[in-house]
C-alpha cells in the first residue's frame, strides 16, 4: 500500500513539475494515475510540504515564486483555465477585465469577471475576485477566440467611447491570422460593434 502511495505521489508530482510554476490545477486533472481518495491525499501532502497552494475549495497552484515577494497569485486565464478543464464549461473575458486583455483600457480591475455557460460562482484569491456569470449562449459563442473578447472589451466601453486611439489599438491587435475568425463572429456580436470590426477584417476577403 506504501509503494502504491508514492508511486501516486511520484506521478502526481512528475505531472505538475511538467507544467512548470504558475499552473492551476484540480484532482481532476490527474484522473488515470490513481483513485479520487488517492489523488486528494497527494495533495494534501503536497500542500502540507510547501509545494502547492490551495487557493479554493478543490483548486490548487503550483505557484510561482518572487525572490522578495514569495508566491505570486495566479493569473486568472491560469485560474479559468483550469475551472473550464474541471467543469466541461466555455470561459468568456468581459467587461473591464477584457478591455484590459487586449490593451484598450489600463484598468486592472479587483474583480475579474468571465461569463459561462455553467454556473454562477465566485473565487476569491488573496485580494483578487474571479466572477462566473452565467449568462446565454450568444454571448460565449466565441469563448477562446480573440472576437469573443474584443466583442466584450467593446461592450463595456461603449459606443461613445471608441475613439481614433482604440481604433488605432484594435488595428494592432487583429492580425491577419485574426480577420477571418473575427468576421465569422461578428453575428454574436451587437450591430454597431459588428459595423465597427468589419472594416479591419476586410483584408481577408481580399486575399
Amino acid at each position: 500500500m506504501k509503494n502504491k502511495s508514492q508511486s501516486i505521489d511520484i506521478q502526481v508530482r512528475s505531472q505538475i513539475y511538467g507544467h512548470g510554476r504558475g499552473w492551476v490545477f484540480t484532482p481532476k486533472h490527474f484522473q488515470g494515475i490513481g483513485s479520487a481518495a488517492a489523488i486528494e491525499s497527494a495533495l494534501r501532502r503536497f500542500k502540507q510540504a510547501g509545494v502547492i497552494r490551495k487557493l479554493a475549495r478543490g483548486l490548487y497552484d503550483y505557484p510561482v515564486q518572487h525572490p522578495v515577494l514569495g508566491a505570486v497569485a495566479p493569473s486568472a486565464d491560469a485560474v479559468a483555465r483550469a475551472l473550464m478543464g474541471r467543469d466541461a464549461i466555455r470561459l468568456q473575458p468581459s467587461g473591464a477585465y477584457a478591455a484590459n486583455v487586449l490593451g484598450l483600457s489600463e484598468q486592472v480591475p479587483s474583480r475579474i469577471v468571465f461569463l459561462t455557460d455553467g454556473p454562477s460562482r465566485k473565487v476569491k484569491i488573496g485580494k483578487q475576485e474571479i466572477i462566473l456569470k452565467q449568462t446565454v449562449p450568444r454571448n460565449v459563442a466565441a469563448a477562446g477566440r480573440k472576437s469573443g473578447t474584443l466583442i466584450q472589451a467593446l461592450r463595456y466601453l461603449g459606443q461613445d467611447q471608441v475613439d481614433d486611439r482604440i481604433c488605432t489599438i484594435l488595428r494592432r491587435k487583429i492580425t491577419d491570422e485574426d480577420r477571418a475568425a473575427i468576421r465569422r463572429d461578428l453575428r454574436y456580436a451587437p450591430a454597431w460593434i459588428a459595423d465597427l470590426l468589419r472594416p479591419f477584417t476586410e483584408s481577408a476577403l481580399k486575399s
